[in-house]
């Protein structure tokens, strides 16, 4: 129902806190890389979106949500898939994004340590 809104909350912040960082910590490679993160999780949130306005569970009118206008049953599911599946979610892409950020920072010292 309302899952994508967890992975969606973390790119918000992954953006604010890469934009309010001061340039000297550019030089870590996971701060450096933090946009990646931010890409991931809109994107991945944005199609889920798409999915649930397909799926009729988003609608244009306030409360946005159907699960706010089915009371308070349908509230404590939402609230339950944002803690179990939206958390899931977060997680593994934190995951596959630093995996992918160490195998760059692999990948650059290689290439570095070959034209040397």
């Amino acid at each position: 129902m309302a899952c994508f809104t967890v992975p969606l909350a973390t790119a918000a912040v992954a953006s604010a806190v890469k934009t309010t960082l001061p340039k000297s910590a550019e030089g870590n490679p996971f701060v450096s890389r933090l946009g990646w993160l931010g890409k991931m999780m809109f994107g991945g949130s944005f199609l889920l979106a798409v999915e649930h306005v397909y799926h009729g569970e988003i609608i244009f009118t306030p409360p946005f949500l159907t699960a706010a206008q089915e009371g308070p049953e349908a509230v404590g599911e939402m609230l339950h898939e944002m803690a179990t599946r939206g958390v899931a979610m977060t997680v593994l892409l934190v995951a596959v994004w630093a995996a992918m950020v160490a195998f760059s920072v692999r990948s650059e010292r290689k290439t570095r340590a070959a034209h040397v």
